[in-house]
């Protein structure tokens, strides 16, 4: 689901989301390298795309997060378990805009950071409330530059995913996922297949003939370097 290939454009409610978040990924994945700090790791999805000596998952310590079994550690969702200049790189992908206190958050990566290493955020800008009820921000270019800035990283590539009318299939998609979901994943299936996939195949095909926008998209990808 996270690196939708063709046949994802059938049975992937979220395929230009994810799509695009891969490729732009994929493109800025080789400058993260040594000791890699996953934060909000997740199921760790990305962690094929870096080059690192040594991957490091992290998670707030809830129930459900124990349960997944996923991260490698966990912490109190303020306060990093790692000494400063502990990592060379630290990657976090659609965690930020959970961030309760993002000042926090970046002064923590900061912290574990050493000297010229490299984070690597993603973020939405256009986007639903999800995860209710800790869902707190939506971050512009501007202000993903700004907040990083003052936190001292210095901003060496900001891109723009899903910059063009996919916004609008996509968003439309998220709508119609969410407002036709059940308990059966066979009903979900095939909701997906006759209602969602067209949708991303005109969405596909417009793009063809479209022009870019860059002041709507949906997701920023972020690599900064700590001064």
């Amino acid at each position: 689901m996270f690196f939708p290939f063709v046949l994802g454009i059938f049975i992937n409610p979220f395929y230009f989301s994810r799509k695009g978040l891969a490729k732009n990924l994929s493109m800025l994945a080789p400058k993260i390298t040594g000791k890699v700090l996953d934060v909000g790791c997740g199921n760790k999805p990305y962690m094929s795309l870096y080059s690192a000596e040594e991957y490091v998952g992290l998670e707030v310590d809830t129930p459900e997060n124990r349960a997944a079994k996923a991260a490698d550690l966990y912490y109190d969702g303020e306060h990093f378990p790692f000494d400063p200049g502990s990592f060379d790189s630290v990657v976090s992908n659609q965690v930020f805009e959970h961030v309760r206190d993002p000042d926090q958050f970046l002064t923590e990566i900061s912290r574990i950071l050493r000297d010229d290493g490299l984070v690597l955020i993603t973020a939405p800008f256009v986007w639903d409330e999800h995860e209710q009820p800790h869902d707190y921000t939506r971050y512009s270019s501007f202000g993903m530059t700004s907040i990083l800035n003052r936190h001292g990283f210095e901003i060496l590539e900001l891109r723009k995913s899903v910059d063009d009318i996919r916004i609008v299939f996509q968003l439309l998609n998220a709508y119609i996922h969410k407002k036709t979901q059940t308990k059966s994943r066979a009903v979900n299936l095939l909701l997906t297949i006759l209602m969602i996939a067209p949708v991303n195949i005109i969405g596909e095909l417009v793009s063809w003939i479209t022009p870019r926008n860059p002041d709507l998209y949906l997701d920023n990808i972020v690599l900064a370097r700590k001064l």
